[in-house]
């Protein structure tokens, strides 16, 4: 039928429009329930507009049974009269509506068939809703924590990220000790030149007095003396 498969596809669509732009599925969960819900009243609203013409169609099809049961009985009360012509009129207007018996046959049971199907989509709609209603808490504690897991996920890199920034300062600081240290001793080289010559130079003379002075021993103690003393 029909008006089945557009429900059918009513529904559908809501629900994949729904998935389609799920940015914020918190939302989402309500606007679904809000679609399911308008979608609810649609249903309800057909199912009843299919089953009161299911009752329709079963109340012409015992309007039609009622005539021919009918038909029948005045047939035979003809017959009983010994009026044969009208027996035949009434059989013959049992025969038309046999005929339009079945057509409403027909109509009737497409039409319980379609009441049916309506009657247990309306059924499963509303308890849908009802398990989804009963659900959406726990969905949305659900999104709660996964965002609350996504947050950690992220300072968790951000911090990793951190760390490595942290590393390649120490590494930089390492590099700056390094050319400091190099820079110190190449100037404590520098500095120390000078003095080294100095220090020679003083050693020069140093040693020079040293040898005057064991010169002088040991003149003495020849008994040379100096040239001063000998005068």
């Amino acid at each position: 039928m029909g008006i089945l498969t557009r429900f059918k596809d009513i529904m559908s669509a809501n629900i994949n429009a729904l998935l389609d732009k799920a940015e914020d599925p918190e939302k989402m969960i309500d606007q679904c329930l809000r679609n399911l819900t308008s979608d609810l009243a649609k249903v309800k609203q057909e199912t009843a507009s299919v089953m009161a013409q299911e009752a329709s169609a079963k109340r012409e099809l015992d309007e039609c049974q009622e005539k021919i049961n009918k038909m029948q009985s005045y047939a035979i009360k003809a017959i009983e009269a010994g009026n044969e012509d009208d027996a035949r009129r009434f059989l013959a207007e049992k025969a038309t509506l046999s005929t339009k018996l079945t057509t409403l046959q027909s109509t009737y049971t497409v039409a319980a068939d379609n009441a049916k199907k309506m009657r247990e989509m309306h059924d499963k709609l509303t308890n849908d809703i009802k398990e989804i209603e009963m659900r959406k808490d726990a969905i949305k504690s659900k999104l709660a924590v996964a965002k609350a897991q996504e947050r950690v996920n992220n300072m968790t890199s951000n911090v990793a990220q951190s760390n490595r920034s942290i590393a390649s300062f120490e590494r930089y600081e390492q590099m700056a000790n390094k050319k400091l240290d190099e820079a110190q001793a190449m100037a404590e080289l520098n500095s120390s030149e000078p003095e080294e010559s100095l220090r020679d130079l003083t050693s020069k003379y140093a040693n020079g007095a040293d040898v005057d002075a064991e010169l002088e021993a040991l003149k003495a103690s020849l008994g040379l003396g100096s040239a001063t003393t000998q005068q």
